[in-house]
């Protein structure tokens, strides 16, 4: 299956028009965004009839939001050494949980910072992880997978940071979602080993392509056109469907602001799909 970020999409529409200007481009789901801005925090408290409203589009269009990015957790951290920020984070988590829970999303991706504006230290790390084992609790017990996310920063840049954490809270509802732009950003990341390292615990995959980190430049991790940047991508889907990857892909672009949104949406798609063909996935 093949899903669409939310933020490629127009910003000021409905969740029904979202929905059916989706499906019309030919994709199969929508990865909401919950980022760290107050209007789209705010949806965590939707009400009933909101969610219902949400719900029933998502019913009568036969069109799903299987995901959820959570990353307003870079305003409020896990890891943050302010623990009022702690607790506001946990309550988020609980929030998007319920909110996936009601509306059908499968999977949370959380952002792999422990802090995203503050120093990190070794306190941020630990604080990160035993935060995160009481995410995963809450998550477990409304069967809601947990994600983490691939980054942009050297926290979590790679599947094995991942695994190495995995390893200290070993649940089926803690996945990690790589980002193929950011694990090939980064000059120490061996992407095929990577990919088959982390195969067990892959839960899905964002599509989009970066410009590498040098010794003399930060890398550059949006708004890079597709074919473009350093990914590999038939090398990679090819990796993925030989580990018999059968779980779903989301192009991530940031066009809601656009003047032409959809014509940009229709050409990353006509680079995309090409490649996702030649790796041998339909």
């Amino acid at each position: 299956m093949l899903g669409i970020y939310e933020k490629a999409l127009p910003k000021d529409i409905s969740w029904a028009e979202r929905l059916t200007l989706a499906k019309e481009l030919g994709f199969d789901f929508v990865e909401m965004s919950v980022d760290e801005t107050d209007e789209r925090i705010a949806r965590l408290d939707w009400t009933k009839a909101e969610r219902k409203l949400v719900r029933d589009a998502i019913f009568d269009l036969d069109m799903p939001i299987l995901s959820m990015c959570l990353s307003a957790h870079r305003r409020y951290p896990l890891g943050s050494a302010d623990l009022s920020k702690q607790e506001m984070a946990l309550e988020l988590l609980t929030k998007a949980v319920d909110l996936a829970s009601d509306l059908g999303i499968r999977s949370i991706q959380l952002a792999g910072y422990d802090v995203y504006y503050d120093p990190k230290t070794v306190a941020t790390r630990h604080a990160f992880i035993e935060n995160l084992r009481k995410c995963v609790a809450i998550a477990a017990n409304k069967s809601v997978v947990l994600s983490i996310e691939i980054m942009d920063d050297p926290f979590i840049n790679s599947i094995s940071k991942f695994l190495a954490i995995k390893a200290q809270i070993p649940s089926p509802y803690l996945q990690v979602y790589p980002d193929l732009g950011n694990l090939s950003a980064w000059p120490e990341n061996a992407v095929g080993y990577e990919l088959e390292n982390g195969i067990s615990a892959i839960s899905q995959i964002h599509l989009k392509d970066t410009l590498a980190v040098t010794a003399d430049f930060e890398g550059k991790f949006k708004n890079v056109d597709f074919g473009a940047g350093c990914v590999d991508f038939v090398g990679c889907l090819k990796t993925l469907k030989r580990l018999h990857y059968s779980g779903s892909f989301v192009i991530e672009m940031w066009s809601e602001t656009s003047d032409t949104p959809t014509a940009e949406i229709e050409k990353a798609k006509a680079i995309v799909l090409p490649f996702l063909k030649e790796a041998g996935y339909a």
